[in-house]
């Protein structure tokens, strides 16, 4: 098993148990986000949610910069993390999704996101959030989530 994968990848959100991210878990089950990623996520001793993934070439654009379409990707990705206690359990999709890019990540560095729930109540939550680089804000970022049923 490599540092990419956790056990149990059966679906849903797993601990890794192995390499570089063991204290932290990763969804299984979302091919699209497996693909782009894997982005892994954690609990800080605070109590707010991180999520993080480390940039590798695959996710530059032909400027050898991140590209945009992966940041966003991520973006999207966290925003879920971020609102993790207000979700308790449920689904949701995104219903809006924006960012501001400010600086160009690079390979190696460590992406992570951080941000905070601004409201929550009925089915929407309303998130907004930085991605760093290293330390260096690459996006600004806030959206929108929906709670939904599954059927």
């Amino acid at each position: 098993m490599s540092e990419n994968e956790a056990v149990g990848s059966s679906g849903g959100l797993v601990p890794v148990t192995e390499g570089d991210w063991v204290g932290w878990s990763v969804w299984q089950g979302d091919a699209f986000e497996q693909r782009a990623g894997p982005f892994y996520e954690k609990r800080e001793e605070d109590g707010t949610m991180v999520s993080a993934f480390q940039a590798e070439d695959r996710h530059m654009n032909g400027a050898g910069f991140m590209h945009g379409g992966c940041l966003m990707t991520f973006a999207d990705s966290a925003i879920f993390t971020i609102a993790t206690d207000e979700l308790a359990g449920s689904h949701g999709v995104t219903m809006h999704l924006a960012g501001d890019f400010l600086d160009p990540a690079r390979v190696g560095q460590l992406i992570e996101a951080r941000g905070e729930v601004v409201r929550a109540g009925g089915k929407t939550i309303y998130v907004v959030g930085m991605i760093r680089a290293d330390g260096t804000p690459v996006l600004s970022f806030n959206g929108i989530i929906r709670k939904i049923t599954r059927r």
